[in-house]
């Protein structure tokens, strides 16, 4: 399972995120942890329009499961996770752009691998 977080490092939201977000993926090893920076990596994200932060990709086998702004609390994420852990069946159909940053941000992680 994939967790991205779409943010931008202007946002003072999201940079009291991401320590959060890293203190997980240390609680969650099986669970693959990625913080994209819409500007910084915009090739990556585009055509994907990220409006509000944080913004979370949640994913496994490259297929979204979840694609949506939440609230930047630990607790939150932790459930998110769990919830879509735990889903036999993908949860609501994504556009086709989102897809193709759900494959995408997978790639990269099996080439970082």
């Amino acid at each position: 399972m994939l967790v991205a977080c779409l943010c931008a490092q202007w946002c003072g939201t999201c940079r009291d995120y991401q320590p959060l977000f890293t203190q997980l993926q240390a609680e969650l090893p099986q669970t693959r942890f990625m913080w994209v920076d819409v500007e910084d990596e915009s090739e990556l994200v585009d055509p994907v329009e990220v409006e509000n932060f944080p913004t979370l990709l949640i994913a496994r086998h490259g297929k979204p499961l979840f694609f949506g702004t939440a609230t930047p609390h630990l607790e939150t994420l932790k459930r998110l996770i769990q919830n879509y852990r735990s889903a036999p069946q993908p949860g609501a159909q994504q556009s086709d752009d989102v897809v193709a940053l759900a494959k995408r941000l997978t790639a990269r992680l099996t080439l970082d691998a």
